[in-house]
């Protein structure tokens, strides 16, 4: 009885290792609630983040459905297969014919949290929200880059002028809707020298980061590196799951905190493959499930170091080590603002968690124009900010570096940051970019002591390029 009861366990994973499950969707359900997942935290953050209206959301933030392997919206903006409470400040997808109804909350300081398929809307106020009081001041009176009040001032005399502008309409002009451009601003020693938004988007807008996130967690990460509380050679530290009963150690043991910031840590590549909507973090981004759990749950399939494949789970390995050298879940929320997003005066960020309280830093955070220039000003200073050290030059230096094993992609992945390609020879060497789905960058030229931001929310097969727009901006600087 006992081995019928084992072979049965095992059968899922027989399935889907069979060359049957390309003419049947053993990840059918899972496929439904991510789809259901989508919209309900696209619609959420869209409509009480964002503060957008529904019809711009559909327009807009659900036109990436139906380019990434899920389906099309349920509905349209006059109604369909979705709830929306503005009471609640949360929206529900699904249900019935249409899947599992997947529901995505509001929460103050942390933006939607996305909710299992069998809660309901009596459990919204269980979900984490931040306590930490917002920074005192109004912005529009504190002058940049600490708030948002501008002088006016002439742009810089070894600037042209009309190539700056040439390169912004570079940026909104696309060849295709698929790329669409909603902000750009240009910081050249601190000051915002360029400044522009598509109809409907102001500076206060909020939109996703998608996986820019991932260097706003580095920086954090690096912080405790440089206190002392992490070592970027030391192993995790974690316990693995499932956890086994055996004398024998785990191999993944021996994973670093350098190998997952260089996404090489050798786990099963459970984002890759087609399965990004099926299984792996998209479980933990769209449906419900546990980000923590998730990211530890995978085996080893590679010797961690030898290979770069692009996961969400390494960051959020590198997050988990993060909570426990910070030790207790108020420490642990807490500890973004206070590090980092207060000194910079990023009034307008939120990270948000899981419904477990575990932030989701490779992806999930909701930001403005103005917020991510602050923080590439941080790395185009050098770590400096209002002449407190924040960052120090090594961790800098560690996340520009290129990771061993993305030699064979042209070296162009650092410490959870992107660098510039080694094919490309008509942008600066020591440039290197954050970015995120829909073409979220923040590119920092130091030569230059240059930020560029671009905020888009492309779709389809999307395609901005950030290198071709760094070198458009640099035109502006002549030789």
């Amino acid at each position: 009885m006992f081995r019928l009861l084992f072979f049965l366990t095992l059968l899922p994973a027989v399935a889907i290792a069979q060359p049957a499950s390309k003419d049947y969707d053993y990840f059918a359900h899972n496929r439904e609630m991510v789809r259901n997942g989508v919209q309900a935290v696209l619609m959420c953050n869209g409509l009480f983040t964002s503060r957008r209206s529904l019809e711009q959301v559909f327009r807009q933030e659900l036109a990436y459905l139906g380019g990434k392997r899920v389906d099309r919206p349920l509905g349209t903006p006059g109604g369909g297969a979705y709830q929306v409470d503005k009471a609640r400040r949360a929206v529900s997808v699904g249900g019935g014919a249409n899947g599992p109804a997947i529901t995505a909350a509001f929460r103050e300081g942390i933006g939607c949290v996305v909710m299992a398929p069998h809660q309901t809307w009596s459990d919204i106020d269980s979900l984490p929200r931040q306590t930490l009081a917002p920074l005192p001041g109004d912005p529009a009176d504190i002058p940049w880059p600490m708030g948002d009040k501008l002088e006016r001032k002439k742009l810089p005399s070894h600037l042209d002028a009309a190539a700056l502008q040439a390169a912004s309409d570079w940026a909104f002009n696309r060849p295709t809707a698929e790329q669409d451009t909603l902000s750009l601003l240009v910081v050249h020693r601190g000051q915002i020298i360029h400044e522009r938004y598509a109809e409907g988007i102001d500076m206060s807008t909020r939109t996703r980061t998608w996986s820019t996130a991932k260097s706003i967690a580095a920086t954090l990460i690096g912080m405790l590196v440089d206190d002392g509380q992490l070592e970027l050679d030391a192993p995790l530290g974690i316990e693995w799951l499932p956890q086994l009963a055996a004398p024998a150690p785990d191999p993944r043991d021996a994973i670093t905190l350098r190998q997952v910031l260089n996404m090489s840590s050798g786990l099963d590549p459970v984002d890759s493959f087609n399965r990004e909507y099926a299984t792996g973090s998209g479980l933990a981004y769209w449906a419900g499930a546990s980000s923590a759990d998730g990211a530890r749950r995978r085996g080893l399939v590679r010797e961690p170091g030898s290979f770069w494949d692009y996961e969400n789970y390494d960051t959020l390995l590198a997050v988990l080590a993060m909570k426990q050298v910070l030790g207790d879940q108020q420490s642990y929320q807490e500890f973004p603002r206070r590090a980092l997003l207060d000194k910079l005066g990023m009034r307008n960020t939120l990270l948000s968690t899981d419904r477990f309280g575990d932030f989701i830093l490779s992806s999930q955070v909701y930001t403005n124009a103005r917020d991510l220039a602050r923080f590439g000003m941080l790395y185009a200073q050098g770590g400096l900010w209002q002449g407190e050290r924040l960052i120090s030059e090594e961790w800098i230096e560690f996340s520009r570096t290129p990771a061993p094993a993305s030699a064979v992609r042209g070296n162009d992945y650092g410490g959870q940051w992107w660098l510039v390609p080694d094919n490309r020879s008509d942008v600066p060497r020591g440039a290197f970019s954050t970015a995120g789905n829909r073409g979220q960058y923040v590119i920092v030229v130091p030569s230059k002591d240059l930020v560029i931001v671009r905020r888009g929310l492309d779709w389809g097969r999307q395609g901005f390029d950030r290198w071709d727009l760094t070198r458009e901006v640099l035109k502006a600087f002549g030789r």
